[in-house]
């Protein structure tokens, strides 16, 4: 008997696409359906987002995104994180009168990294012009696209901030003085007007490549940047510390700032090879996750019973512990990650698991980071508790997730995983004559000396952006991810052990009640947590959320289909290609045929 699901798990062999908007995934489908390969559909898709859920991304954010070529024949990594500005120091900060890095406004910006992310997909990987992955988010700032009510609501609630503070966010996203209607149409014509020029630019070029470099050169050295760089050098704005504050990103900044390619950080898992971002993300600590897990029978747990969720919980608090003390960019701090990721390390740390929930922070003690160690446990023990875990301004609004996802797998087999995000309409006000704003990323620095996540010029903020490929016996299978900052690789780790471990397809796997906790200190701010929390969705059963209570869980029982937004998308052995999205908020979708 054919187990139900809230959709059919697509199963095709030309192509299949998910996202977080049923728009973006017909767009990045379109794409498939024209000839393009996956990265093209992954770029085009991106940049539709922007467009349709601008409360969850925008031009002026940040992504990470990790595939599989099939020319190259191998998993790679873009970090299209941009660092923090030459001028964003410890001392500037604080002269500034701030302990913690607000949630938004221009002191709360990095180095906006999506566009050169998507414009290195596209001229190494992909296929198409500049003009084929733009002309369809063009089309739809211009003649609109059906606003979702929760960009509806969240404009409604910042309505009177955004006329007194945010002038320039007012007119946009307010146009004739009232926040727009769910489902009705919106435009950004300003936004269109900006990617047509750059277009504009990119084609008095001539050759693929030479157009894409003019694209890049537009945004980061040309007319955005002069653009971006003449509203900060007057603009001075109200944020979420209370107080109004002149922003540190410059021109040179943007300039002398590219997108790159490496090598993903993997583990080796009951015959499947997870591959994430390094440490500057917090993609490993599903790996870590994993090694301890590797030590419990997970198969022998009903996957909907109080022991597979505490068991899962209580992995998940080790590894996050672990975040908040070593992960960092490497290329400005020495992080222990083999040393994390080792079956020793994990053995030793599986014996913190018990019966019971923990309510410490636990973060292991590694030779040689005692200092670091210290200074983290002293800073942490000051934040105070009530968890906000995802990135917009909750001081003023009702919070609504905090980024997108898309998964592609075209017919070749190439395969690309991507979170964008940042730049979301609550970041930081409009730029005129851009129709985007900034981002927020910052805020995921501490402005403490000596820890690996502290501020300094030219790092990357260790961002909650996860998204996961996962290999099958080495061969290149499954392309999966979700929204939800800190909650990113909870929601995926139920997600991959029930399909690994008790034959799950993608859509049953994405329907299982989901859950998170909220132990440890939120990457965004105001930076605080719930000691012992889980939230759950009820759809669990009060059994299982009585049995979770007396293991000492604090339990905050979601409504069901409220908890997770993940999209997946595999290629089986044979060549059969599948996809699922969550019908959590009604808004996800997967393609294929």
């Amino acid at each position: 008997m054919t187990r139900f699901t809230t959709r059919p798990e697509i199963l095709g062999t030309f192509g299949v696409v998910a996202s977080t908007h049923w728009i973006a995934t017909a767009v990045g489908m379109s794409i498939l359906e024209k000839g393009g390969n996956a990265f093209d559909a992954a770029v085009a898709t991106g940049m539709v987002l922007q467009v349709v859920e601008p409360h969850l991304n925008g031009a002026g954010g940040d992504m990470p995104a990790i595939f599989y070529s099939k020319k190259k024949d191998k998993v790679e990594v873009i970090c299209a994180q941009g660092p923090a500005p030459a001028r964003a120091t410890i001392e500037h900060y604080k002269r500034e009168g701030l302990d913690l890095i607000p949630g938004d406004g221009l002191l709360a910006t990095v180095i906006p990294g999506a566009f050169d992310g998507w414009m290195l997909m596209l001229r190494d990987y992909g296929t198409m012009s500049v003009r084929d992955v733009l002309e369809p988010a063009i089309y739809y700032a211009e003649n609109g696209h059906p606003v979702l009510p929760r960009v509806s609501d969240t404009i409604s609630g910042l309505a009177e901030f955004f006329r007194k503070e945010w002038p320039t966010s007012f007119a946009t996203w307010l146009p004739g003085g009232s926040a727009p209607a769910p489902h009705s149409n919106f435009k950004n014509p300003v936004l269109a007007a900006t990617w047509k020029r750059i277009i504009a630019e990119a084609e008095s070029k001539n050759g693929r490549e030479n157009q894409i470099e003019a694209a890049r050169d537009a945004f980061y050295r040309g007319f955005v940047a002069e653009k971006i760089a003449d509203y900060l050098q007057s603009a001075e704005v109200m944020d979420a510390s209370g107080n109004r504050h002149k922003g540190v990103l410059t021109a040179d900044d943007l300039a002398n700032w590219h997108a790159t390619v490496e090598a993903p950080q993997t583990y080796d898992y009951h015959g499947w090879t997870v591959a994430k971002t390094g440490p500057w993300g917090q993609g490993p600590v599903l790996l870590q996750s994993l090694a301890l897990l590797k030590g419990f029978d997970i198969a022998a747990m009903d996957p909907n019973s109080a022991e597979f969720v505490h068991t899962v919980v209580e992995a998940l608090k080790l590894a996050y512990a672990d975040r908040e003390v070593y992960y960092g960019d490497p290329n400005h701090c020495n992080v222990p990650i083999e040393h994390l990721l080792s079956d020793t390390y994990a053995h030793e740390r599986r014996k913190l698991i018990t019966a019971q929930a923990s309510h410490e922070l636990r973060p292991g003690k590694i030779s040689g980071f005692e200092t670091q160690y210290d200074l983290t446990m002293q800073m942490l023990k000051g934040m105070g508790d009530g968890a906000v875990y995802e990135p917009t301004m909750s001081h003023l609004s009702e919070k609504r997730g905090d980024t997108v996802h898309i998964d592609v797998i075209d017919r070749d087999g190439n395969m690309v995983s991507v979170t964008p995000s940042g730049g979301w309409l609550q970041s930081s006000p409009i730029i005129p004559e851009l129709g985007f704003c900034l981002n927020s990323r910052a805020q995921m620095f501490w402005l403490q000396e000596g820890l690996p996540t502290s501020l300094a010029p030219g790092k990357r903020p260790r961002t909650t952006l996860t998204p996961t490929i996962a290999l099958f016996e080495g061969r290149p299978t499954m392309a999966f991810g979700t929204p939800g900052g800190d909650q990113q690789d909870q929601w995926q780790l139920p997600f991959f052990l029930r399909h690994v471990h008790h034959g799950l397809n993608l859509q049953e796997a994405i329907d299982q009640p989901l859950f998170h906790t909220t132990h440890f200190p939120s990457s965004f701010y105001p930076r605080t947590g719930e000691p012992g929390n889980i939230t759950i969705e009820t759809s669990i059963g009060i059994e299982v959320l009585n049995a979770l209570r007396q293991k000492g869980h604090v339990i905050t029982a979601a409504d069901p289909w409220s908890v997770g937004r993940l999209t997946a998308a595999k290629r089986d052995a044979d060549g059969l290609l599948r996809a699922a999205a969550t019908p959590r908020l009604m808004q996800a979708y997967a393609i294929g045929r």
